[in-house]
């Protein structure tokens, strides 16, 4: 096996990693996106309820009500933060999935230039001996023209 061929099956290796990795950034940014969503949706809830309760505590705000509604704002509030840091984690998770992402990047460049490489230095080789060939050709050429010309030795 030469060692193009070695490259171009390396270069396939990391072209695989490098397409698992675009899959893995995919499917971190939908988690991602996802837990986002549920955070703000969650935020957008506890609002409204306390918007809505705000209201009904100015009609009327029994003792039972008020700590019917502080139990439950304390354990949304619970909730809301909890999903704040399932985001901050998935936000963390896209961030590492993108650095292997450009690193699996960066290593099909690299072997993908070192292949570009080889096949120049090759072609510099088989040009040089071409040429090397061609000389000897011509000199043998030249020679044999000289010979060919020159008068025979006396005896």
């Amino acid at each position: 096996m030469t060692g193009i061929q070695t490259l171009t099956i390396l270069l396939g290796q990391h072209e695989r990693q490098r397409d698992a990795a675009i899959t893995e950034h995919q499917r971190a940014q939908g988690v991602a996106e996802a837990a986002r969503a549920q955070a703000e949706q969650l935020r957008g809830y506890r609002r409204d309820y306390e918007q809505r309760w705000s209201a009904q505590f100015c009609r009327e705000g029994k003792i039972e009500l008020v700590r019917c509604y502080q139990s439950f704002m304390e354990r949304l509030t619970l909730a809301v933060e909890q999903q704040a840091r399932i985001a901050a984690h998935a936000a963390q998770q896209v961030e590492r999935a993108l650095t292997a992402l450009r690193d699996s990047e960066m290593r099909c460049a690299s072997v993908r230039k070192l292949i570009e490489r080889r096949v120049a230095e090759q072609r510099l080789a088989t040009d040089r001996r071409d040429q090397k060939q061609t000389d000897e050709a011509a000199t043998r050429s030249a020679w044999n023209r000289l010979g060919s010309t020159r008068p025979a030795p006396l005896m």
